[in-house]
């Protein structure tokens, strides 16, 4: 499982799209993505199902979120 933590990067004032693309492209066919965030990434979820990705979103409390995308299998 590849995990990524964006929370710190964006209360820096950046933008942390391209370190999660950079993830999502060295990830294994069959291997997991885990992000935090602190907000729920709705336009992602867009950006990664369109390269085959499911997801599953879970709220931490405090607008944080824990998202696990997975590769749908054909």
């Amino acid at each position: 499982m590849a995990t990524l933590d964006v929370r710190p990067m964006m209360a820096a004032g950046s933008e942390p799209f391209d370190a999660i693309m950079g993830v999502v492209g060295g990830l294994n066919p069959e291997e997991v993505f885990e992000l935090f965030a602190p907000l729920d990434p709705i336009p992602l979820y867009q950006v990664l199902g369109a390269q085959g990705f499911s997801h599953e979103t879970e709220a931490l409390g405090g607008g944080d979120y824990r998202i696990v995308f997975r590769r749908e299998v054909a």
